[in-house]
């Protein structure tokens, strides 16, 4: 545990709280030094992940193919996330970060070795078992209610051939993990651009073949092992030492599996709600998958753009004032809502107004109809009334984490996540009836998006709204309890003021578009001009209003990106 500093005699009363502050304003440089790392490795990625989904839509559309793709590709990231993935926030960088100083570096690689142990015999027997069984477990999410039976036997094949990389994904977020705890965030920054250009690299030297995107996986996920294990060699203050050793009863080891038990209960829900959620989607229609993945894709960019980056850089101060003065754990975590709420709102009411034009954009290519675009549109315009309570729910979730509370935002998600398939089941009916009016009044002609959309596919939408703010209003009211309130931080007032400006934004931008439209030919030069003249106009529209309002956090962003 990091050293508390030595008591202030008792005649200077204003000792403490001017090293708090100055503890606080350093504190406050990292994280934003953190973020802006996080942030350039975020941008390249999300980058790259667009291109990996234009890649994805240009070769196979939203086709039947590319669904079985998705359904097998879904058996390695969801065990990642529930074996690994979930656990190095919420519990390995805050018990590695207790061992991250000078003093402690040599414990910390001896716990980093327990975790690698016990992690590769896990992985290795999950791996085993899903190989075995990979015929039973694609039924149970969905493939076998595919139209064709030979996309069934394709997501099998696909499935047992990407199973292996839930064991490379592991091992490498536990390394980023250790890393995170050492303040080394660079590498890391860059891991899902590695992955990302694998799988473009892949897709492009095997174009029209399925399987490429299988072996872009694969590859990428061991080239993640490699960077980082170079990254936490060259980290290590001392000489690195990492063994083979199992020794479940350790302190660390304790902590760890004490934090994240109550997290894999939550875990699990999620999981087969997305299980549930895929077979839905199969039962819809074999291209739904598609349509959600790309729509996704853009929810992502901006999501892990400004909240990932900000919430992860976070997270280990919030971890160390967790021990000590709670203000000032709750004012960090009171900027880092605001920061995030000032940029979210403007991301999210630019997407909406510009959804058509954007996926046009960076879909509409070879297999990608201009009937999917439209499609695809509106299954992201849905999926936006959610994102703004994503946003918030990460760093709320990411403060419980740094105080080791992980059973009230587990339960939580399963709360969520009850809400989320009680809305998809009971909205499928009402909103297959709209989603078909809409279809018909837009003039969208008989096709498989129309199909899609008549069986129900916006009650998938609808529900993960619902969802996001079900959890975000619960994640608030919980803290509010834990911290005594935080009134008096200003995030309210932000709120506000950013729901308003980003109103201005997303109205702007719709109208800059429209009038582009009738100006521009059609073509995909004169779409790429209209979505980006559309959008910096909104952008002004959005700087000028948080000057006139004085959002702080958005009128200072071009000031700290010029000096980080």
């Amino acid at each position: 545990m990091p050293s508390q500093p030595a008591a202030a005699p008792e005649t200077d009363q204003e000792e403490p709280h001017n090293n708090d502050r100055k503890s606080h304003d350093r504190d406050s440089h990292g994280v934003v030094k953190a973020a802006a790392v996080l942030a350039v490795g975020n941008v390249f990625s999300r980058i790259l992940g667009l291109v990996r989904e234009t890649v994805k839509a240009n070769l196979f559309g939203a086709s039947g193919l590319l669904a079985a793709f998705e359904v097998a590709a879904y058996i390695p990231v969801s065990l990642f996330d529930l074996i690994i993935g979930g656990m190095v926030n919420s519990s390995l960088v805050p018990v590695f970060s207790d061992y991250a100083t000078e003093k402690r570096r040599e414990e910390l690689w001896q716990v980093l070795s327990m975790v690698l142990s016990a992690a590769t015999l896990l992985l290795l027997l999950v791996v085993a078992v899903v190989e075995i069984f990979t015929p039973q477990v694609a039924w149970l999410i969905g493939a076998r209610n595919f139209s064709d039976p030979l996309l069934t036997e394709t997501a099998v094949r696909l499935m047992r051939l990407a199973t292996p990389a839930v064991f490379f994904m592991s091992i490498a977020s536990i390394l980023t993990g250790a890393l995170y705890a050492l303040k080394r965030f660079t590498i890391p920054a860059f891991m899902g651009a590695i992955l990302n250009g694998a799988i473009v690299l892949s897709a492009l030297l095997r174009p029209r073949q399925i399987e490429s995107l299988v072996w872009g996986l694969l590859t990428g996920s061991m080239l993640q092992i490699v960077l980082q294990w170079l990254a936490l060699r060259q980290a290590s203050a001392t000489q690195m030492r990492l063994t083979w050793r199992l020794e479940w009863r350790h302190p660390a080891i304790r902590r760890i599996l004490q934090l994240y038990t109550p997290i894999i209960g939550g875990l699990i829900i999620t999981q087969l709600a997305v299980a549930l959620s895929l077979n839905l989607a199969t039962r819809i229609g074999d291209n739904s998958i598609a349509y959600m993945k790309f729509a996704t894709t853009l929810i992502q960019f901006p999501l892990g753009l400004i909240v990932t980056a900000l919430s992860i850089a976070t997270l280990p101060t919030l971890s160390r004032q967790a021990l000590g003065e709670l203000e000032i754990f709750k004012q960090t975590m009171a900027e880092g809502l605001r920061l995030v709420i000032a940029l979210i709102m403007p991301a999210t009411f630019g997407l909406f107004a510009l959804a058509v034009p954007i996926v046009a954009l960076l879909f509409e290519h070879g297999e990608f109809t201009p009937q999917d675009t439209q499609v695809t549109a509106l299954v992201l315009q849905v999926y936006l009334f959610g994102l703004p309570f994503a946003a918030i729910d990460q760093m709320l979730v990411f403060a419980s984490y740094a105080r080791k509370e992980t059973l009230r935002p587990a339960l939580v998600g399963v709360i969520s996540i009850l809400v989320y398939l009680a809305t998809a089941v009971l909205l499928r009916q009402p909103l297959a009836a709209l989603g078909q009016a809409w279809g018909q009044a837009i003039g969208l002609p008989t096709s498989p998006g129309l199909e899609t959309l008549s069986n129900g596919l916006l009650s998938l939408m609808v529900a993960d709204a619902i969802k996001h703010i079900t959890h975000t209003a619960l994640m608030v009211w919980l803290l509010r309890r834990q911290l005594a309130g935080w009134h008096g931080y200003g995030v309210t007032a932000v709120t506000l003021k950013s729901l308003l400006a980003a109103s201005m934004t997303g109205l702007t931008a719709a109208m800059a578009a429209q009038q582009l439209a009738r100006l521009l030919p059609a073509s995909l030069p004169a779409n790429a001009l209209l979505v980006t003249l559309a959008g910096v106009s909104g952008m002004i529209v959005y700087a000028a209003m948080a000057y006139l309002l004085h959002i702080r956090e958005a009128r200072a962003l071009p000031r700290l990106l010029r000096r980080k």
